[in-house]
Order: C-alpha cells, then sequence, then structure tokens
C-alpha cells in the first residue's frame, strides 16, 4: 500500500486578529526591536521559516515530515529484531550539541531531510528541564533563573529516555512550555526510532549520555548571531521584553557558553562551522550515518523459513475443536467458488467461535453474586484490568466486530505492517495503540499467518510498549505449522489460538492449501497476481 499523497494545497492560513485601537507604547517598541533585529541576521538558510515554538518539540508523529522541497514519509520500518524475537540493533543516536540559537534544530531537520529515511526521532534536550519549585519560578519570570547551567536539566531523565529509545522501547517525553517555565500535564509518547537525533546546548555534558551517543556533532555559530537570534526568538515568541533577555543572557547564557559548552567541542566528531549554512559538513554526516544503517540490516524471513522445521506444535497453542460445524465453515470458506457473501458469514461465525474460545484463557477468580431469588451464586469473574484488541490491517479489522460483540466497551488498537517488495521483509508502516496498554489484556487479531513475520513484528511491537508477553494473545483464523513455530519460538510466553493450523508453506510463503488472499476475498477487491494470501500483501503473516 503506498504512502498518502501530500495535500496538494495547504489550508489557508487563518486571518490575524484585528489590531486594537491602541497599543501600548512598550509593545510597540518590542515589535519595533524585532523588526530591527531581523534586518541584522545574515541569508543564512534563506528560504526557511525560523522555528516557531513555546513548548519543546520530541516528534515522531505525523508519520511525515513536510520540507521546503518535499514530503517524506516516515513509515516502513524494517525488522530492529531477530528471529528470536531479540533487538538485533540499536537506534543510531546522533548527538547535536552548541550553544543557545546556534541552528541546533535547523541542522537537525536539515540531516532529516537529507537522509530521507523512515522512523527518526528528534529529541530536544528542551523537553527535560526539571520542574521548578515556586521560588524557582519566581526567579524565572524575573529572568534571575539560570536555565543555562547543567543542574537545570533532568540528566536522569535523559538518559533513562535515551536509553529505551536506542533499545526500540516506547518512551514517554515531558513537554516543556516556555512562556509559563513548567512541563505541561501531558507528555508525548515516542517510538520506534531508526535514528535519533537528539539536540541540546548540554548534550555533550554528562560522562553516560556521551556513552550512549554514536555521532557527536557541535554546531559552532558566531556569538554575535546567536544572540541576534535569542533576542529574536525571546521578544517575537516567548514575551520577553528586549532588557530582560539581554540581561538573562549577560548573567547567565554567556558565560554558561563560555564554562560548559565551548569546552565541550573538543569531544565532538565533526565541527560545523556556521551551522546550517555548511552544506558540506551536513552532506558528509548524512553519507556516514547511510554506511552505519547498511551495516545494521538483517533478514528476519529468511531466518525463519529455515528454522523451526519438523518440531511438535508447541503447548502454548490452542485450536478450536474441529466439530463438523467448524469443519463445514471452513470447507465453506476455503472453496475458491464459494461468493463473496457466503465467504463474510461463515468467517463471521468463524470469528466470533475463535474469540469465545480465546476468551476462556484469561484470568478469573471466584466471586459471588445474589441472585434476583436472594441467594447466593458461586461465580467466576475476570480478574484482569482491561481487554485490548489490536488487529493488524487489513484483514485483522474483520475480526474486531466479533470482538466488540463478546467485549464491551473493549479498547481498539491498528497496526500496519507491509512487504517490501524489494527486500522482502516485513515493515511497520503505522501503528496507533491506546494509552496505558502495558496493564491490558491483549489479543492480536489476524486472519491468517504463514511465516509469522508480521505477527512476530506485532507482538515485538506490543512488548515494546511494556504489554507483558504472558498478556499477548494471537488470534487467528488460520496459520501455517512455519508461523506457529517462528511465533512460539521468539515469545513462548504469547498464548496463539486459531481455528486450523495448514502444515505447508510454499516457495513464495502461501500458506498450503490455504485460504487464498483473505481481504481481496472479504473485502471485494482485485486478488494480486500471483494470489497471495492477504498477509503476503498488507501483513507479512
Amino acid at each position: 500500500m503506498a504512502a498518502p499523497p501530500a495535500p496538494a494545497d495547504a489550508a489557508p492560513p487563518a486571518p490575524p486578529p484585528p489590531r486594537p485601537a491602541e497599543e501600548s507604547e512598550a509593545a510597540s517598541e518590542d515589535r519595533s526591536n524585532t523588526e530591527s533585529l531581523d534586518r541584522l541576521l545574515p541569508p543564512v538558510g534563506t528560504g526557511r521559516s525560523p522555528r516557531k515554538r513555546t513548548t519543546s518539540q520530541c516528534k515522531s508523529e505525523p508519520p511525515l515530515l513536510r520540507t521546503s522541497k518535499r514530503t517524506i514519509y516516515t513509515a516502513g520500518r524494517p525488522p530492529w529484531y531477530n528471529e528470536h524475537g531479540t533487538q538485533s540493533k540499536e537506534a543510531f543516536a546522533i548527538g547535536l550539541g552548541g550553544g543557545s540559537a546556534s541552528g541546533k534544530t535547523t541542522v537537525a531537520r536539515m540531516i532529516i531531510e537529507a537522509l530521507d529515511v523512515p522512523w527518526v526521532v528528534l529529541l530536544s534536550m528542551d523537553s527535560f528541564y526539571k520542574v521548578l519549585t515556586k521560588q524557582q519560578q519566581e526567579q524565572a519570570a524575573h529572568n534571575n533563573f539560570n536555565f543555562d547551567h547543567p543542574d537545570a536539566f533532568d540528566f536522569d531523565l535523559i538518559i533513562s529516555t535515551l536509553k529505551k529509545l536506542k533499545q526500540g522501547k516506547s518512551v514517554k517525553v515531558p513537554i516543556y512550555d516556555f512562556t509559563t517555565h513548567s512541563r505541561k500535564k501531558d507528555w508525548k509518547t515516542l517510538y520506534g526510532a531508526n535514528v535519533i537525533i537528539f539536540e541540546g546546548i548540554m548534550a555533550f555534558a554528562d560522562k553516560t549520555l556521551l556513552e550512549l551517543l554514536d555521532m557527536k556533532i557541535f554546531v559552532d555559530t558566531d556569538s554575535d548571531i546567536r544572540l541576534v537570534r535569542r533576542l529574536r526568538r525571546d521578544i517575537s515568541e516567548r514575551g520577553r521584553d528586549i532588557e530582560g533577555v539581554i540581561k538573562q543572557y549577560n548573567k547567565f547564557v554567556k558565560p554558561a557558553f563560555d564554562q560548559y559548552i565551548q569546552p565541550t567541542m573538543r569531544l565532538a566528531d565533526i565541527v560545523v562551522p556556521r551551522g546550517s549554512g555548511n552544506a558540506v559538513a551536513i552532506d558528509l554526516i548524512v553519507q556516514h550515518v547511510h554506511s552505519q544503517l547498511e551495516e545494521r540490516e538483517l533478514s528476519v524471513r529468511a531466518a525463519l523459513a529455515s528454522a523451526h522445521q519438523c518440531h511438535p506444535l508447541p503447548r502454548t497453542l490452542s485450536v478450536l475443536k474441529s466439530t463438523p460445524q467448524v469443519r463445514g465453515m471452513h470447507t465453506i470458506i476455503r472453496d475458491k467458488e464459494t461468493s463473496r457473501d457466503e465467504f463474510i458469514f461463515y468467517s463471521k461465525r468463524l470469528m466470533r467461535l475463535l474469540i469465545e474460545h480465546a476468551l476462556s484463557f484469561l484470568p478469573f477468580q471466584d466471586c459471588v453474586v445474589q441472585t434476583p431469588q436472594g441467594q447466593d451464586y458461586a461465580g467466576r469473574c475476570y480478574s484482569g484490568k482491561q481487554i485490548t484488541g489490536v488487529s493488524i490491517l487489513r484483514a485483522g479489522e474483520t475480526m474486531e466486530p466479533a470482538l466488540r460483540a463478546v467485549c464491551k466497551d473493549v479498547r481498539i488498537g491498528t497496526i500496519l505492517i507491509q512487504t517490501n517488495q524489494l527486500t522482502g521483509e516485513p515493515e511497520l508502516h503505522y501503528l496507533r495503540l491506546p494509552k496505558d496498554i502495558s496493564d491490558d489484556h491483549v489479543i492480536l487479531m489476524d486472519c491468517t499467518v504463514s511465516t509469522g513475520a508480521a505477527a512476530m513484528m506485532a507482538v515485538r511491537v506490543l512488548l515494546d510498549h511494556d504489554v507483558p508477553e504472558d498478556k499477548i494473545f494471537l488470534l487467528s483464523l488460520l496459520m501455517a505449522e512455519m508461523g506457529v513455530h517462528s511465533v512460539a519460538y521468539a515469545f513462548p510466553r504469547v498464548k496463539i489460538i486459531t481455528t486450523a493450523v495448514d502444515k505447508r508453506v510454499n516457495d513464495l510463503f502461501r500458506i498450503i492449501p490455504g485460504i487464498g488472499n483473505f481481504g481481496d476475498r472479504y473485502f471485494g477487491t482485485d486478488a494480486v497476481p500471483d494470489g497471495s494470501d492477504e498477509e503476503e500483501g498488507a501483513s507479512t503473516g
């Protein structure tokens, strides 16, 4: 499935608010100062809009990056684990250091644009300012708090966050509001980094943090230019006055640069003079990162195809009892002559039976209720916190109605995994999971599983979001023995539940005898030329 096209025209900007009839003399003077400062800036990085933000930015969503030249889709993440289900490569971490307003964020975005690779996370040190006390808040309001000192940053949180991101884990990052000098209530979730770009004035100030960085870049910009940029930014974007900005610069910013920041230049692998205006340096950085990523490429599907052959089916597998009714429904949906209406009807019946069967494996505990006749009844009730369904698109979403029908108020998440037609490897293109999923029992749904590649990737995503392995239930209408072995070998505590298991997979990794392309038959879409199973076209099961 191709990435969606970028919109042809952006929405027109909202009209500016009506200007008040009179402005205060101070406001008019600040605006005049800002306009004067704009004229002082050299034409570096022309054509790029200045950075405008009042909160720290650490974004992995939306899944695209719009630049002045093109739109880069941050999708198609290849496997970051091996056939054992464990991480086989860490994300490549780039550290960007330099003085305040030296152009670190601009250089970071230029690197992202030039890399043109999926799943790049930009992590800003600005997000990790410590929570201020009431006294410190008052000092900050009067420009008397030193934000340019190492003690102003939460290095423990920075290090733990970067470690988890490098390990492929999901992390939550605070959002810092510069106008109120405080963290916002909601934190940003980041996940899925192939490349991490970490930028900040104290990026090289901690020894443990330095060890996590694979490449260290220092952005060296003239101090006068940095001052002009800081003045323009703080006056126009953060509601400061020129006197306060200059006071803070002379009292804190300049001494901190001389004492803490400039000495770290010697620790950098590359020094970029003139920041974003140095295209040669950025090209060299991009070439090096590309070479590092190529060394970390791996093939998962080939390993799955050659492993776990002739082993007995695992104990974690549960197959729905093959009653005459179940066998009859399989006969109908496997028949190539079955109409689409019949295929949908009997598939839904099987899905309902499968989910009802799967729910019996959830934890239950004894409980006593009182009947309308006033008598106690010793029964059983679900002892977990919540049930969440996660469908592997597109075929997996056909199982959602059956789950909703038997689980009241169930939460639903989605994962899109597709085969890269050049490499043959599964790639993660999209995910949307409910918040706090780590405490839930998760029912992972896909209609067919052949090699197990997509199922393994989906399970790995859930584990990276801290869902315990023994709380994951993989449900599928039809599985191949290869897929069962692959998932069970990599994740021995995941419960695998299906209505049937076919023995063979052909050279094209299609289930034999199989069911055909489930999604095409269910949705009435055209089949791909080779008649592949659904999982091979949309989700690489």
